[in-house]
Order: structure tokens, then C-alpha cells, then sequence
């Protein structure tokens, strides 16, 4: 654990959770944990990591908040939210782009801030998408959304600004699923995490990501651990098989926690294909971080292990180490090492099906 609610502070009182977590010019790594303050009110802070000698993640040091509710789409009649956020350096625009849920009166959406240095963010609003063969994602709640760091193509092979997010179309979130009977036929367009694509173009430096206009499906539940929903993680990172991508599921729970939940949200991998990233070269058949002990069963949810922040590790001259940061139990925040093999195992390439555009 490297981060957990500071006693006596209100704005942290109900957890601090699943932050993003960036390198900024100078080398140091930054984390922006969401903030939970009383009555679900959340704020994302900013907090640089603390290392020891051997350069392991050891705690943090508070640097103050990023965002907080203010614009109308993160404003709810109970308050409202900043929550979640990734944020990654996107090379093309030369600046930090965050995507955070933005908890308004429709529910959750995809919200988008720009920055030049980390600690001054400039809102950009809510993404917006194209219908896609009669699907609508406009209007559907939204979240966990990551932005890749470079162009990638489109379907049509154009460079874009390409977008994983996974929308929350009625009847697909687990609660909803676990209530449906197990021979329930799924939905394998809208139970899926997509890539969506936004086409850049000179003049969008200031508001770069309006309207994502082309999608694909890049994964659906396939296992047990992930059957009642998969959603996104971590931003894709390269690594030397392609780009690397967590991602969470979300199982069931038997016997049900202590406090009655039968839910239970694990971690997976995925690799994709580094010059085309709508294909996948790996998915690992079992998850790849689950629940374990009571930091991470016990909490304000339980059994939670909830991935949102990478970091590849070549300031140690350690390209295949990544330090993952994740919320344990929705309470604090927990980092765990990844280490990348020379070869793919074999059972996840086997079980790889790209899905169709």
C-alpha cells in the first residue's frame, strides 16, 4: 500500500482510490488519486511518489487537487464528481491528457482535461461519439476511458487519436448481469471495451478530442473471473510484445464477503498489436491481479482490485518492469510489479480471437 485516507482530512474520508499515474518532463512520477469526501464527493488530487534506495514505491507526498466539480457535466443534485482519472503524455499534442468520469445528473460520462506541466488543467468537456451501425454511445453512461500516446490507425487505416473505453449500455452492469440466469445469451456489442478513434487536425490544439467519429470491438467476456463485465484499466503502454493494457473484470464471488457482496473485480492482460492495435497478440486466460488479504477484501467495496495507473520502469534501465498502482477495496491505493517475459505464453496466444470491426 502506498496511499490510504489521511486521518482528520474531509476531503478524503469516505477513500482515496484509483489514480492515474504519469511521468512528468522531469522525471518524477506523479500520481492523481481520486479523493472521496463525505456523501461520495469526489476530487482528484495530485501526489508525487515517494522511492526507496532500491527505487521501490514507498508512499507519497500530497501536492494539493487537480479538479475538482465545477463545470455543469460533472455537477449532480447531490453533488457530483471528478472521478478516476488516467492521465497520459500524447506525444502528437505535446501535452498531459487526462480522462476521468465526470459524475453529473445523467449519470457518468467520459470527461477530458488538457495540461502542459501536470498541475494546471484546462477542461476540455465531455467526449462525444458517432453512432456506430445503429449502436448510440452518446446519451449512454460512460467510464475508465484511456487515450493511447500516439497516433494509431483507424479502421481505415487513417492515424488518429484512438480511445479505450468500455460504455455501460442499460442491462450490462454486473449487478445487472449477475441477475440473469448463466445460459443468458451476451450481447457482443454492448458488452464490450471499444477503441474509438478522433481525427486530429491542425487547428485542435486547444480542444484536440471533440468527437471520437470511427469505433471497434476489442474485447468481450469470455472467462469465468470476467463473465458479468469487462471495462477498462490502465492507459496502453508499450512494452516489447506490443501494447500492454490491464484491464478489469468482474466475477462472481462465492461464498459472498463478510458484508454480503458477491461481486469480485480481478485484473487481466492484454497485448496488443503495436502497429495496429485493434488486434490482439495476447489475453491472459486467468487475471493477473486478484484480491488477496484484507486490504483488498475488505473495505468501502469489497474484494476489489482495480488497476488505473502504469509505470515502465527505465529509470532503473528496467523496460520490461512496470510498477501497476491500483485501488484495493475502493478504500486506498496499492501498487504491484509486473514483469514482462521475453515470450507470450502460450495459452493466451491460443486463445486469442480478434473480434471484427
Amino acid at each position: 500500500m502506498v496511499m490510504e485516507p489521511r486521518q482528520g482530512d474531509p476531503n478524503e474520508v469516505e477513500g482515496v482510490l484509483n489514480p492515474a499515474a504519469v511521468r512528468a518532463r522531469d522525471g518524477q512520477l506523479y500520481l492523481f488519486p481520486r479523493l472521496v469526501a463525505h456523501g461520495n464527493y469526489s476530487r482528484i488530487g495530485i501526489a508525487r511518489v515517494l522511492f526507496d534506495g532500491a527505487g521501490d514505491p514507498i508512499g507519497v507526498e500530497r501536492m494539493g487537487i487537480a479538479l475538482e466539480p465545477q463545470a455543469d457535466y460533472e455537477l449532480s443534485q447531490n453533488g457530483g464528481g471528478c472521478e478516476d482519472p488516467r492521465v497520459t503524455y500524447v506525444e502528437p499534442l505535446q501535452q498531459y491528457v487526462m480522462t476521468y468520469t465526470a459524475s453529473s445528473r445523467l449519470g457518468p460520462r467520459i470527461a477530458i482535461a488538457i495540461s502542459d506541466d501536470l498541475f494546471h488543467w484546462r477542461r476540455s468537456g465531455l467526449a462525444t461519439f458517432q453512432p456506430y451501425h445503429g449502436i448510440t454511445f452518446d446519451g449512454v453512461d460512460d467510464k475508465d476511458a484511456s487515450i493511447f500516446p500516439v497516433l494509431v490507425p483507424d479502421p481505415m487505416g487513417r492515424p488518429c487519436i484512438g480511445l479505450v473505453h468500455r460504455p455501460l449500455f442499460p442491462g450490462t452492469r454486473p449487478e445487472e448481469k449477475a441477475q440473469q440466469p448463466r445460459s443468458h445469451v451476451q450481447d457482443s456489442f454492448r458488452e464490450c471495451i471499444w477503441i474509438s478513434y478522433c481525427r486530429l487536425t491542425a487547428d485542435d490544439r486547444e480542444h484536440p478530442l471533440g468527437r471520437f467519429v470511427e469505433h471497434h470491438r476489442l474485447v468481450c467476456p469470455e472467462a469465468v473471473w470476467e463473465r458479468l463485465k469487462v471495462g477498462g484499466g490502465v492507459p496502453p503502454t508499450l512494452c516489447r510484445h506490443g501494447w500492454l493494457q490491464l484491464y478489469h473484470g468482474v466475477g462472481d464471488l462465492a461464498p459472498p464477503s463478510p458484508t454480503g457482496r458477491n461481486l469480485c473485480y480481478s485484473a487481466g492482460a492484454l497485448v496488443l498489436s503495436k502497429e495496429h492495435p485493434n488486434r490482439i497478440e495476447y489475453r491472459s486466460p486467468e487475471p493477473v491481479l486478484v484480491p488477496e488479504g484484507p486490504l483488498e477484501n475488505e473495505g468501502t467495496v469489497d474484494s476489489v482490485v482495480f488497476p488505473t495507473g502504469i509505470d515502465r520502469r527505465d529509470d532503473l534501465g528496467k523496460p520490461d518492469r512496470f510498477d501497476v498502482y491500483y485501488g484495493m477495496a475502493d478504500d486506498r491505493i496499492g501498487v504491484a510489479r509486473l514483469d514482462v517475459p521475453a515470450k507470450l505464453p502460450l495459452a493466451g496466444l491460443a486463445a486469442t480471437k480478434p473480434y471484427a470491426a
